[in-house]
């Protein structure tokens, strides 16, 4: 019985230490823990980094609703969040908060910058030279038109000849009285006076601070008062179907032929399929008139609260990498900010929706030549300020000029808090 005994005690010995073995082995294993927004990424590549990376294991956490207010939240408590976070476009909103994550130079972002479009890569950086955000996507912006509507009114239909014809805000205008005069005044060349406005200021390199973050949209020069008077003459020429984009009202007028066309991101397109799909066929999209710009693009992170940041750093960089873009482009529709990846043949294929054309040209070459931008921690605060007031100038007749001076006396007030 003794040896029994002693034979099934070593075996425990042998079993627990086995156990302990494999349960520690297992404990190796980094966790790292990801926020991002549905479509944010690709899920697919998501699930596929742990094959890449072995000895890492990924907790992706989709965080619905109010994404930046969660985030903001989070920082603010100084504990509880993720490893890596998603940034959309108010990254510059992130950058008061910038030490409170990893500055991805000091990580070895230098390596890989030369393969991204500098501009992108730039929005990331913030004015004393600190990177804490890694591009995912870019929203390069073209002209998307009706060819039919075109075509009916005597203007060019064909992308190229509309590109060559279409190059100023100015000829974009004319475009319009020509299209109304021959279609008639319910028929508008665009959908509303905030999409103009936002469009101009798109292909701005400043739109409403210096760098030093001084304000300079009482600058007669500026973007921000080139965009509001273009926004306006739109406006007082009767150019616009006052329809915001995604609501009811811009899905009838698109479903109608009323909205004749739009300057937007390459991200409408997918918005215009869902919104307006008996129209499918007759779409086109040429340069946007005024310059190439960018319209939206998100980034990646790394919290100063991760206590894996190296490990942290492989991982966005494989994601983002110029094959795994083009993937992520195929499964989820985001544009490359990769400049390797913007000459996949998967970028130019033609769609049925837009008549066969291959949009992919248009857009690649734009993404191209966007200037970089500086926007400023409080961009979103003055943006929609001065969107509710050209809103009154559009939709309850406002004096324009008191509109500017109401933007304005507003701005400055909210650039004292």
């Amino acid at each position: 019985m003794t040896k029994i005994r002693f034979v099934l005690l070593a075996l425990v010995v042998i079993l627990t230490a086995s156990g302990c073995s494999t349960e520690t082995s297992a404990d190796k294993k980094t966790t790292l823990t990801l926020w991002y927004w549905n479509r944010g990424l690709d899920d697919k590549l998501i699930a596929s980094v742990e094959k890449q990376f072995p000895d890492f294991r990924i907790n992706a956490q989709k965080i619905g609703g109010d994404f930046k207010s969660k985030l903001k939240t989070t920082l603010a408590a100084g504990s509880g969040g993720p490893d890596i976070v998603a940034f959309n476009d108010w990254v510059t909103e992130m950058f008061p908060n910038a030490d409170r994550f990893y500055d991805l130079y000091e990580l070895g972002a230098k390596e890989i910058e030369k393969d991204y479009l500098d501009w992108k890569w730039q929005l990331g950086v913030t004015p004393d030279d600190k990177m804490i955000a890694l591009p995912i996507d870019t929203g390069p912006t073209g002209l998307f038109y009706r060819a039919d509507l075109f075509k009916k009114a005597g203007l060019p239909s064909d992308p190229g000849d509309v590109s060559q014809a279409i190059k100023t805000w100015e000829d974009y205008f004319a475009a319009g009285e020509k299209l109304q005069a021959a279609l008639g005044k319910d028929v508008k060349l665009t959908d509303n006076i905030g999409s103009i406005y936002t469009q101009v200021n798109a292909q701005s390199d400043k739109i409403y601070f210096s760098e030093d973050d001084a304000f300079i949209g009482e600058d007669p020069s500026s973007s921000m008062k080139k965009a509001w008077d273009l926004a306006v003459e739109a406006s007082e020429k009767g150019l616009l179907a006052n329809a915001n984009g995604n609501s009811s009202e811009w899905n009838a007028a698109l479903n109608n032929s009323k909205i004749a066309s739009f300057v937007g991101a390459v991200w409408n397109k997918e918005v215009l399929q869902q919104a307006a799909p008996e129209t499918a066929g007759k779409w086109r999209v040429a340069r946007a008139p005024g310059g190439d710009g960018n319209n939206g693009g998100s980034f990646l992170a790394i919290l100063k609260t991760s206590e894996h940041p190296k490990e942290a750093f492989e991982v966005i960089k494989w994601i983002q990498n110029p094959d795994n873009q083009v993937d992520t482009f195929v499964n989820v529709n985001l544009f490359p900010s990769a400049a390797k990846a913007l000459e996949a043949p998967e970028l130019l294929k033609e769609e049925e929706f837009f008549g066969g054309q291959a949009t992919g040209e248009v857009f690649t070459e734009s993404a191209r030549n966007v200037k970089p931008a500086y926007f400023g921690p409080k961009y979103a605060n003055l943006n929609g300020i001065v969107n509710r007031q050209l809103q009154s100038v559009a939709l309850q007749g406002k004096n324009p000029d008191q509109a500017w001076e109401d933007a304005l006396a507003r701005i400055k007030k909210e650039l004292l808090r």
